[in-house]
C-alpha cells in the first residue's frame, strides 16, 4: 500500500470511530431513527469525508440493510436491540464500524457481550496467512460457548477503493473455506451473534439502493435523476434521504429506476425466528505481518 492510500483509510477509520460513538450516544428511549442517521452522517461530512453507505440503524430482530427514510417516524422503545452500523470513505478508502446498543434496560448485555466478545477474538487472530475458516471458528466459539448462535448467512467482507463488498468473505462460523487474509487487504470483520434461528431472510426491499448499470429510457425524467445518482454516488450504496434532497420526487423516481433495472434495492434482513440480533464490527488493514485497526 502506499502512504496515500494508508493516509485515506486512517482518517476514514478515524471519523466512522467518532460517527460509531456518536450514534451510540443518541440511541435513547422517544428519540427518532432519522435524527440519529442524519446526525451521524452530518458528522462524517463535517469531518471532510463522505458517507460510505446510509447509516444502518437495524432494531431487535432486523440485522441490517434499515435505514430511515424522509419524515420517518420511528422512535426507539426501552429494551430495544439497536445496531448501529456506520461507514465513511476518504477518496473511495472506507472505514467500516458497527456497534450495537440496548435502550435503557441490561436484559439483553449477554447477546451484546457475545458479539463484541467474538470480535475480539477475530481481532487477535487476523492477518496475513490466516485462513478465514480459523477467524469464523474462533467467532462462532465465542457466540456458541454462551448459549447464543451466530448468524450463519451473514459474513466480514474485504473492501477496495470504492467497493464495500471486495474480494474475501470472513464467515462467523468455520464454513471449511482454504481461503486466507493476504498482505495489503482491508477487511471487515463482524459478527452478528442472536437468540433466534441463526440465519436471517430478505424481507421487503427498504430504501437502500445501489447503481446497477445506465441505458436508455423513455422516461426522461428518469434518465436524467439516474444521472445524477450516477454522479454523486457511483459504485457505493444511497438511500432515498440522500436523493429527495436532490429532487422531491425522488421517491416515485426511484420506483420507476428499480423497475427499469438501473438500480438495485437491498432487502431489509430479519432474523428468521425473530431473535434478537447483535453486531460488532471494525475495519482492518493487513500491512505486511502486522494489522491495523483503523476503526478502533
Amino acid at each position: 500500500m502506499d502512504e496515500h492510500e494508508i493516509d485515506c483509510l486512517r482518517k476514514a477509520g478515524a471519523i466512522s470511530k467518532d460517527a460509531r460513538e456518536l450514534g451510540a450516544s443518541l440511541v435513547k428511549e422517544g428519540g427518532r431513527l432519522v435524527d440519529v442517521a442524519e446526525e451521524v452522517e452530518s458528522l462524517i461530512i463535517r469531518r471532510g469525508a463522505r458517507p460510505a453507505f446510509p447509516v444502518n440503524i437495524g432494531i431487535n430482530d432486523v440485522a441490517a440493510h434499515y435505514t430511515p427514510s424522509t419524515g420517518d417516524k420511528a422512535v426507539f422503545s426501552a429494551g430495544d436491540v439497536v445496531k448501529v452500523d456506520v461507514g465513511a470513505h476518504v477518496d473511495g478508502y472506507v472505514g467500516d464500524t458497527a456497534i450495537t446498543v440496548e435502550v435503557g434496560t441490561k436484559n439483553w448485555r449477554p447477546l451484546l457481550e457475545a458479539s463484541e466478545k467474538a470480535l475480539r477474538m477475530a481481532l487477535d487472530m487476523v492477518g496475513d496467512g490466516v485462513a478465514v475458516s480459523s477467524l469464523g471458528a474462533a467467532i462462532e466459539r465465542a457466540i456458541r460457548d454462551v448459549g447464543l448462535k451466530p448468524v450463519t448467512n451473514l459474513t466480514g467482507h474485504g473492501m477496495r477503493r470504492y467497493s464495500l463488498h471486495a474480494g474475501l468473505t470472513i464467515p462467523n462460523i468455520n464454513d471449511g473455506s482454504t481461503a486466507k487474509i493476504k498482505k495489503d487487504m482491508v477487511v471487515a470483520i463482524e459478527p452478528f451473534a442472536t437468540n433466534g434461528a441463526g440465519q436471517v431472510y430478505n424481507e421487503k426491499p427498504g430504501n437502500i439502493f445501489r447503481v446497477v448499470k445506465e441505458r436508455p429510457m423513455r422516461d426522461k425524467k428518469a434518465e436524467e435523476f439516474f444521472k445524477t445518482i450516477a454522479s454523486n454516488f457511483g459504485s457505493l450504496p444511497f438511500c432515498e434521504r440522500w436523493c429527495t434532497s436532490l429532487n422531491p420526487e425522488a421517491p416515485v423516481l426511484l420506483r420507476t429506476l428499480v423497475r427499469h433495472g438501473l438500480i438495485s434495492s437491498y432487502s431489509i434482513l430479519r432474523e428468521v425466528k425473530g431473535g434478537m440480533v447483535s453486531q460488532a464490527e471494525h475495519t482492518v488493514v493487513i500491512d505486511g505481518e502486522r494489522r491495523e485497526i483503523t476503526t478502533l
